[in-house]
Order: structure tokens, then sequence, then C-alpha cells
């Protein structure tokens, strides 16, 4: 069996390979079912649905039964239902599945999260953004996979099925070395003056849920809409503009790759700022420039700039709850987790809403300015965590 560390490595490759095996395909789905913008955003709407009402009950089953039992039942309903995507025939059903496939990518989220928090803090290294390379590459996989079967003719039906027969094969190899971990109820954080403070009444955790808000409506902007805007307002093939998410991939998965120095080197905060103007400027510039070749690099310059937003935040949010014997960190996931999803629930129906209105250029403009935010919420952030330091080191000095 793999080490732990791969087996998790692979449960994250798995989940954005699947993923991206049908977002790449998106123009081929909404000609399926007959969607518009307007309404292929309502039906992506249903996956977003799906993702932000299963992550707090998903939050709360991965602590009574452990990641790894969580992960398997996630992956298995997945498998079935990314081919049963080929079945709709109407917009409502295609948001069904959807809705489905968002319920179990919760479930995977969750528990791979909570299984590389294990590993991480088991070896003792910031080792989270190669975790979330893993989807990185996944969505790499997933988006050039796609892009080959659209340019040898392969129809959805026999695409789909073999990605979700491959992801089956390595789930089934990995599973038994995902870490069985459980949230421990017990002992104290590492911050004694938070150890009874509510999650939610904690600014620090609210702040890093938003700049994963803000992260979540860039990479689903980038996920659903490239391979339309580039088709409609580009003017390229949909073989072409399935490409287009592979340089956000290449991007994201090399910068995460490499997160562990530069983590340790800028700071998880500078770290975060830093990305969030690189990927604000590239998403303008794509949008800007009417040049497929500038677009391309735009897109890769927000996967650049967004590649450590996820990663580094669980990595922030699991040690603002890290308790005294080194567990803890669950809740703190879960709360940051699913603000994060509601990026995903919102995003796809303003997207398409102001593209439908006006353009994609135009609504893909609007992420850009979504993106830039991140940064005053990073510096808030920053002074949050100072200030709640500065309280736990004067309450361990109190008698």
């Amino acid at each position: 069996m793999p080490a732990p560390r791969l087996a998790v490595f692979a449960v994250f490759l798995f989940n954005g390979a699947l993923f991206l095996s049908w977002a790449a395909r998106m123009p081929a789905l909404a000609a399926q079912v007959g969607a518009t913008e307007a309404t292929l955003g309502l039906a992506l709407f249903g996956a977003s649905v799906g993702l932000a009402s299963t992550a707090p009950f998903a939050a709360k089953l991965c602590a009574r039964v452990g990641a790894r039992k969580l992960i398997l039942v996630g992956a298995a309903v997945t498998v079935v239902a990314v081919p049963s995507l080929t079945l709709a025939e109407t917009p409502f059903q295609l948001g069904l599945v959807l809705f489905v496939l968002g319920s179990c990518g919760a479930s995977l989220d969750v528990g791979m999260n909570v299984a590389a928090v294990a590993v991480t803090r088991s070896l003792d290294r910031p080792l989270m953004p190669q975790f979330h390379a893993g989807f990185s590459v996944g969505g790499l996989v997933g988006s050039l996979g796609a892009a080959a079967a659209a340019a040898v003719g392969w129809g959805l039906t026999r695409h789909l099925i073999f990605v979700a027969v491959i992801g089956a094969v390595v789930i089934v190899w990995v599973i038994r070395s995902v870490p069985d971990t459980t949230a421990d109820a017990g002992g104290e954080t590492s911050d004694a003056v938070e150890e009874d403070r509510p999650v939610l009444k904690r600014p620090l955790l609210w702040l890093l849920a938003t700049i994963t808000l803000f992260s979540a409506i860039a990479e689903g902007a980038a996920s659903d809409w490239s391979a339309l805007f580039f088709v409609n307002e580009r003017g390229v093939g949909e073989a072409a503009a399935a490409a287009a998410y592979a340089g956000f991939s290449i991007a994201m998965a090399t910068a995460r790759l490499f997160g562990e120095p530069a983590q340790r080197r800028v700071g998880p905060y500078r770290l975060l700022a830093v990305g969030a103007v690189v990927a604000a400027a590239g998403l303008a510039l794509a949008v800007l420039v009417v040049s497929p070749a500038v677009g391309y690099a735009g897109f890769a310059l927000v996967g650049l700039g967004l590649a450590f937003a996820f990663p580094v935040i669980m990595d922030l949010a699991g040690d603002a709850g890290k308790r005294a014997d080194g567990t803890g960190g669950e809740r703190e996931i879960g709360l940051v987790t699913t603000v994060a999803y509601t990026g995903f629930l919102l995003g796809p129906p303003v997207v398409g809403g102001i593209a439908h209105a006006s353009n994609l250029s135009i609504s893909l403009g609007f992420v850009a300015c979504v993106i830039a935010l991140m940064v005053p919420a990073v510096l808030l952030a920053r002074r949050s965590r100072a200030r709640e330091l500065t309280r736990a080191g004067a309450g361990s000095t109190r008698p």
C-alpha cells in the first residue's frame, strides 16, 4: 500500500481529475441539454448548492466516522454520478446531477483536508500546498483528457465512463492508507484565551473564510466559464477552449508543488496578498486584450496567483484550532470550508447573469475585482491573528 502522504495526495488528484473532466466539457454538456448562458448558470447552481449544503454535515460526519470512510463514500457516489451527466436532457436534470456531484465534492473536500492536516502534523511540515497541488494536477489531467477526447471525437458518455473507471481504480488502491482520523472533542487549544471561544465568534476565522470565498468565486469562474469564454469571445474551437484551463491548472499545480519553501520564506499572509494581486492582474489582462494567446497567459497568471489561497488558509485555520495535544482544527476547517463553498454557490449564477446581460468579458472583469478584494481581507486577518496571539500571551502570564 502507498504511504499516507501519497495516498492523501492521490485523493486530491482524484477529486480534481473527475471534477474537471466534466467541467472542461461544459460546451458539449450545454449543447446536450440546450442551455443558454443564463440557464447553464442555474444548472451549475445545483453543484454549488450541493457543496454548500453538505459541507457542515460532512464536517460533523468526518469527526464521527473518520476521514477514510467519508472519502470512500464520497468517491463511490462520484464515480457513478459523473457518467450520469450524459443522461441529462434538460438544464433542470443537469442541475440535479450536479447537485449530487456537489454533495460528493463537499464530502471529499472535508475528508481529504482533515486527512491532509493529520499527515502534515505527523511530519511537522507545511505540506498543505503540495496536497492541494494534487487537486491542480488532477484538474490538469482532467482538462487535458477532455481536450483529447473532444479532439478525437469521443462522445461524452464514452469519455466520462472511462474517467469514472480510472478514478475507481485509484481509490481502491489508496483508500486503506488514508489516515482514519476523527475529531477529538477533548483537549485544549494552543491559545489558552481562545479555548472556550466558539468558532463563530472569532473574527480571524471569518476573515480567513472571506478570503477563500473570493478565491472560490474566481476558481469557479475559471473552471466553469473559461471554455465558453474562449469559444464565444475569442472564437476558438472546443478542443482549444478546453485546453485553456490547462494553463490555469499547470500554473497552479507548479506553484503549489513548490509551496513549502515559498511559505517558509515569504510567510503565509504575504504569500496570500501577493498572489491575489497577480491573479487579479492576470484575469484583467485576459478580458481586456482581445487575443487568445494573451488570454491563455492571463488565465495562467490567475492559476499562479490563486495557488496558495485554499491550502494556506486551511493551514492557518487548522493552526488556529490546534490543541495542546497536537489535535484539533476540524471545526475551524469546517467553518472556513463551508463559507468558501458559498463562493461556488454564488459564482455561477452571478457570472452567468452578468454574461447574459452583457458578455463573458464583462462578467469575468467583475471576478477580477472580487479577487482584488482578497488583499485587504488578508491584511485584516493578519492583524486579527496578532491580536489573538497577544491575548493568549497575556493570558498565559496571569497567575
